[in-house]
């Protein structure tokens, strides 16, 4: 697993969003890695990973993976911040690792299951980039209108519709197409909150379409943790409105690091 390791102090570990990379986190790493020791990991098939494994079939592997990781740099505690599916493999790591994850920050995630409607969507776009070895002209479109608002800086959707216009056949059927089944398809988890012991922020950009702030506002009562509405901000709350999201990550995590 291809990951960057910046910075020195409290070990956070950054989780990032499917069909994006670990530079994704690129506006918070370096004032991060000013307080402290910041891995970002590519996952699977994503980035400069490799592609996704046979062994992999659920977000509680690819949490295990992290940990794997996070064994074999030597780091026994740290903390971990995801979003989207960083969130989803993030709350299982602090539920399965409760020793080991001294804080948690679940950004524009959800780890309950997906509506039938939502599900059959995710399918169907899946199946069919699958058959062609591409994502379709209008279907790209339409995915990165998921991911970025009005808002976001026009290098980063012309930067997204560009990666995802040249990902490879083999890459969106060996590791695109089985991790969005894997993520689409994921059981009901929020029972798996009740395993966390750590703290916890929540939070969702106030213009996500695909996690709305229903979801995260739902975890963080199950949770009983605070939950912040990022204004101005889409489902890459982190790049849409970077100030915010950063202040928020080093004030949450400076009481536990």
């Amino acid at each position: 697993m291809s990951y960057s390791d910046t910075g020195a102090g409290f070990p956070v570990l950054l989780g990032h969003s499917y069909l994006f990379d670990k530079s994704m986190w690129s506006p918070q790493i370096d004032a991060l890695a000013s307080h402290f020791r910041v891995i970002a990991t590519d996952l699977w098939g994503h980035g400069e990973s490799p592609a996704l494994p046979e062994s992999v079939s659920s977000m509680a592997d690819i949490a295990r993976d992290h940990l794997a990781l996070m064994d074999s740099l030597g780091i026994e505690q740290f903390a971990v911040v995801g979003l989207s599916v960083g969130g989803m493999w993030g709350a299982e790591l602090a539920a399965a690792a409760p020793e080991r994850v001294r804080a948690l920050m679940l950004f524009d995630t959800f780890i309950g299951d997906e509506t039938q409607a939502a599900r059959d969507q995710y399918f169907m776009m899946l199946n069919a980039i699958n058959v062609t070895g591409a994502i379709p002209a209008p279907m790209l479109e339409y995915v990165v209108a998921q991911f970025y608002s009005r808002y976001a800086a026009q290098e980063d959707v012309q930067h997204l519709h560009s990666a995802l216009a040249s990902l490879s056949a083999e890459q969106l059927r060996n590791s695109i197409v089985p991790l969005g089944k894997l993520i689409f398809g994921r059981p009901n988890r929020l029972p798996v909150l009740e395993n966390i012991t750590c703290p916890v922020h929540v939070a969702t950009g106030a213009l996500d379409l695909p996690r709305p702030a229903t979801e995260g506002r739902l975890m963080a009562d199950k949770l009983g943790c605070d939950f912040t509405l990022i204004p101005n901000a889409a489902h890459i709350s982190n790049r849409e409105n970077p100030e915010r999201v950063t202040q928020l990550i080093v004030d949450f995590l400076k009481q536990y690091g």
